[in-house]
């Protein structure tokens, strides 16, 4: 499996905020953008990488050389800018095979890359999307993209993800020009011959392209992998049944608050498309939360229902499953149904008689799930989201007072 990175973005529009480094290299939580993108793609069974550099290739030399990688990277080095299609073009110059998948250094895309085929010269996959007007929308039958739209305002449609699979046996980019634009003189009139297909892959999808953007990315994308890693875990443990927390693991917690109405509800980004993972994977999924709100009085138990119903409507949309939600509403420590007690996994036992603590595994974000996953007899898997909330809410603080709180 081979991956080109066209990594050469000068990144105008971020300067105010990063300062002078190339676009890829613009950091994200501490850690540069592409380094996120480079270790999703060692999830998968990449064994080369080349990245189309330019602006600033000292750089991203350096930021490569620093680390060891599971993958081969070489550089195909834009001398002067070639353009997106440019760009790939000198890349394929250093790839082996027929098949390369092909990604933006500003984007990141949660697609399933196993799942993208090569079903035509160029397979794009397309991100549903709406109220959006920073990008173009994507017509698309079902199998193959029939038209691209110039950026206009658009309740509702598909757009280019900026993943491609290419299949270099059905196309040949060296009979393009030396610099050209692989959307505008490429896709389009690709499409206009019936010679690109689409896939709708609804997984968690970030452009940093504009600062709100970039701005959004540093909670959401270190929250992102977080969720991978922890489904990683999940799916290696070899548990036939899950048991899951619900904040910090399905929603975003609120700091200072209680989750009282949907709106206030945020799913984790990428936490839609490990549950629909999960629902492949294990037996019983099965939700145990702690909702104090409720014995405080914050909150009543009907809009905590309430919220439950809409966030299950939510998640079997996506095709995942939740089977059983057990809370515990007691402010009393001693409770024998709050967690760390045990209180909730009986009663998850009483209604499925064959879950079997050796077979099960907790996933949570807390000592106190750890706890309880002990003190039930299972293994736990830790969702490292904590400290997330704690870095964005210190700095919230910071930008809003001058300094951290």
């Amino acid at each position: 499996m081979e991956a080109i990175i066209l990594a050469g973005g000068l990144g105008t529009r971020l300067r105010s905020v990063t300062g002078e480094v190339p676009k890829c290299l613009a950091p994200v939580d501490g850690k540069p953008f592409l380094q996120y993108l480079l270790e999703w793609l060692s999830r998968y069974d990449v064994t080369h990488v080349v990245l189309s550099v330019g602006y600033l290739k000292e750089q991203v030399f350096r930021f490569i050389e620093s680390r060891d990688w599971p993958f081969e990277i070489t550089y195909a080095i834009e001398n002067e800018p070639l353009g997106t299609g440019g760009g790939i073009r000198l890349a394929l110059r250093h790839c082996r095979g027929k098949q390369v998948y092909v990604f933006n250094g500003d984007t990141f895309f949660n697609v399933d890359l196993n799942a993208l085929r090569f079903t035509a010269p160029v397979t794009l996959a397309l991100k549903p999307m709406r109220d959006f007007d920073r990008y173009g929308a994507v017509d698309w039958d079902g199998d193959l993209v029939t038209a691209f739209h110039e950026k206009t305002p658009c309740a509702e449609g598909l757009i280019n993800g900026g993943v491609y699979a290419l299949d270099r046996s059905q196309t040949d980019l060296t009979l393009y020009p030396r610099r050209f634009s692989f959307e505008k003189d490429f896709l389009e009139p690709m499409a206009d011959l019936h010679q690109v297909a689409g896939q709708v892959q609804d997984g968690w999808f970030i452009d940093i392209g504009v600062p709100d953007d970039y701005a959004r990315a540093q909670r959401e994308l270190p929250e992102m992998q977080a969720v991978l890693k922890a489904s990683d875990a999940v799916l290696a443990s070899g548990a036939d049944t899950l048991f899951l927390d619900r904040d910090g693991v399905i929603n975003r917690w609120l700091p200072g608050d209680y989750v009282r109405t949907w709106d206030q509800f945020a799913f984790l980004p990428g936490i839609l498309e490990c549950l629909r993972a999960w629902a492949g994977h294990f037996k019983h999924i099965i939700l145990v939360s702690n909702q104090r709100g409720v014995g405080k009085g914050k909150m009543t138990l009907a809009q905590l229902e309430t919220v439950h119903g809409r966030m299950l409507d939510e998640i079997r949309k996506a095709g995942g499953r939740i089977d059983a939600i057990y809370v515990c509403t007691a402010v009393d420590e001693s409770d024998s149904r709050r967690k760390p007690n045990t209180g909730l996994f009986k009663e998850a036992c009483r209604d499925y008689p064959d879950i079997a603590p050796e077979r099960s595994l907790m996933l949570g974000d807390s000592q106190y799930d750890r706890e309880f996953a002990r003190n039930c007899g299972m293994d736990f898997v830790l969702m490292e989201t904590a400290d997330i909330t704690l870095r964005a809410r210190e700095a919230a603080s910071s930008d809003s007072s001058g300094s951290p709180a």
